[in-house]
């Protein structure tokens, strides 16, 4: 469990190094890069900052290779926002969370497709009867022999 401090300090440094990879490096290698996360140490000497690149492949290396250029930069302008005496060092790593949630798609749709056909395989018939529901029994004809035999009424 991470205390409320270092969550802020996280969450300060992520808007901090989002914003200076939008507005000042400009570097050309840098592709289309989401900060999508910061982890904090409980000392606050080191962060890890998550984040994925839209893209092929050669994006992500040549995006990788401008944020560790860059990550001299983005340390000193963290430690100056965030007026710390000491900045904490700067870590990139690119975030599983794409891949991750490919192949969770990929499985859901295999599971959907083998539903389907096990669906299409199943032939539906009722373990009983058509009707399972009790229905009362058909008296009418002898309670309508009662009612003519009720005493109140042959006595009045």
């Amino acid at each position: 469990m991470t205390s409320p401090r270092v969550r802020k300090i996280a969450d300060r440094i992520q808007v901090i190094v989002a914003e200076m990879l939008e507005r000042r490096i400009k570097d050309p290698r840098l592709g289309f890069v989401t900060v999508t996360d910061v982890r904090v140490t409980g000392d606050s000497q080191q962060a890890t900052v998550f984040y994925t690149v839209l893209g092929e492949e050669t994006d992500r290396v040549s995006t990788a290779a401008a944020l560790e250029s860059a990550k001299g930069l983005l340390r000193s302008e963290v430690a100056k926002q965030l007026g710390m005496r000491h900045a904490p060092t700067l870590t990139f790593v690119a975030d599983a969370l794409p891949e991750s949630a490919r192949h969770v798609d990929e499985v859901l749709a295999r599971a959907k497709v083998l539903d389907e056909e096990a669906a299409a395989r199943r032939v539906e018939s009722y373990a009983g009867e058509a009707d399972p529901y009790k229905k009362p029994r058909e008296d009418d004809e002898d309670d309508e022999d009662d009612e003519d035999d009720d005493p109140e009424t042959d006595a009045t």
